[in-house]
């Protein structure tokens, strides 16, 4: 059992964080200059913050999805959506670091922050630490919403 719980937390860790890998390469090549010279507004956080906070996500993330998978009266359409919400999250850092779309990648973070809106209410009947994991995720998509919507306005 506990080689099981190993094998499908890496399983989990890798699919997770495949995002922050695609993300990151992106944004290596993507971001700058352009995003350097947009106008940011008041509250943008300092670009070294975003490192760790997106590493710290991730794994909460990734406990999040390997604690539900491991309880006994989890679902396998919420782990489908669970990997769906994967892909729309690296999407945003296509549409906004590659493609230098504002509006895209706003219109994609309302989609992220549905699903994973959908993802927590799926946890709460399952397993509450879940639900606890991907709280502060969803808080800081809503905060890159602001963020992203502060561009446009502002760019």
């Amino acid at each position: 059992m506990l080689k099981n719980k190993l094998l499908t937390f890496i399983l989990f860790l890798i699919v997770t964080f495949s995002a922050s890998f695609i993300g990151g390469i992106v944004s290596i090549y993507y971001k700058d200059p352009w995003y350097s010279l947009l106008t940011k507004p008041s509250f943008n956080p300092p670009d070294w913050i975003f490192a760790p906070v997106w590493t710290t996500l991730y794994l909460m993330m990734t406990f999040s999805i390997w604690i539900f998978w491991h309880s006994k009266k989890k679902e396998i359409q919420t782990v489908y959506i669970y990997f769906i919400h994967i892909v729309v999250n690296t999407t945003w850092t296509i549409a906004f670091f590659l493609l230098h779309n504002l509006v895209l990648a706003a219109f994609i973070l309302v989609i992220l922050i549905i699903l994973i809106v959908v993802i927590i209410y799926r946890f709460k009947n399952v397993n509450l630490i879940s639900v606890y994991l991907m709280i502060p995720y969803l808080l800081w998509c809503s905060y890159a919403l602001l963020l992203n919507i502060s561009l446009i306005r502002l760019n």
